[in-house]
């Protein structure tokens, strides 16, 4: 680390203190105290700025919510991601995919969006044209090496919690859970997790927002850490 040639002073000009003891003036002077900022060294903060996952604390990114049409998504270098594993179960990396949120869902809206009867993702999923290609390079970048077709191209945080549909930030290739049989399609325990906090989020138990930061943070602990089993 280099040293800033700047100071930091104490008092712009020292501080002068006069005392009268048995009839005489006594000045006392009080030298200014100076300091030195090393370049490159940020103020203390408190806690970590950091969760345990590694990945940032504080609010989810917002994406570009639903579009008429998407585009293919530039996805992290090849071999840059990596998979975490807890209990043997397929964790994204928050470095690449720390989520992202649809800005036309939020708490007000629940009823006319995500909550509504007759569903709400459907019309808002991207094509298989768009996914697929971005499917293939995301494997790329986490270096997944099995068959794609065992693999979902997950939304991190699902359409039905709100996540955004196209956002690079928000999709990752979840490989398929311990025991799964080759060849045997996408099969994971992550969507069963999505379905029941959907249901505690539409029937008021938990807000959206705690929903959201819950999977992302662990989808293996997100619903015993809302308290929902």
């Amino acid at each position: 680390m280099t040293m800033t040639t700047a100071t930091v002073t104490a008092a712009t000009t020292a501080r002068v203190k006069s005392m009268s003891r048995r009839g005489r003036l006594f000045r006392i002077f009080i030298p200014r105290r100076r300091f030195q900022l090393r370049k490159g060294c940020p103020a203390a903060t408190g806690p970590s700025g950091t969760d345990a996952r590694g990945g940032p604390q504080g609010a989810i990114a917002v994406g570009a919510g639903p579009q008429t049409t998407y585009t293919v998504q530039k996805q992290p270098p090849a071999g840059s991601c990596h998979f975490r594993y807890e209990k043997g179960e397929p964790l994204e990396d928050p470095a690449c995919t720390p989520g992202a949120v649809s800005p036309a869902v939020t708490q007000a809206n629940l009823k006319s969006t995500i909550c509504r009867k007759g569903g709400y993702t459907s019309g808002i999923r991207p094509s298989t044209s768009v996914t697929g290609k971005e499917k293939a390079l995301n494997a790329a970048s986490y270096g997944y090496k099995g068959r794609t077709g065992d693999a979902e191209y997950d939304h991190l945080i699902s359409l039905q919690l709100g996540g955004d549909p196209n956002d690079p930030r928000n999709l990752w290739v979840e490989p398929p859970d311990p025991g799964h049989k080759k060849g045997g399609g996408v099969n994971n325990g992550k969507d069963p997790v999505e379905t029941k906090l959907h249901t505690a989020v539409c029937s008021g138990k938990v807000t959206l927002t705690a929903a959201q930061k819950a999977i992302v943070t662990d989808w293996t602990t997100a619903l015993s850490s809302l308290g929902l089993g």
